[in-house]
């Protein structure tokens, strides 16, 4: 059986258990279509960005 060498310090114990802290993503409901959207970010289905046309529509 595998055996630790040498005890974990709570230092590196912390750098493990770092991403526990991680929250979910966060999304709003965007204005225009009421479809779901991260903040901050392009509707990608719809090609909007803050009230501006920025890409092309999607096709789907």
């Amino acid at each position: 059986m595998a055996v630790p060498k040498r005890k974990t310090s709570p230092m590196k114990r912390g750098f493990r258990r770092s991403a526990d802290a991680l929250s979910a993503s966060s999304y709003v409901e965007d204005k225009d279509s009421g479809e779901l959207r991260r903040p901050h970010h392009v509707d990608l289905k719809s090609g909007m960005y803050r009230g501006r046309q920025v890409l092309a529509p999607a096709k789907n």
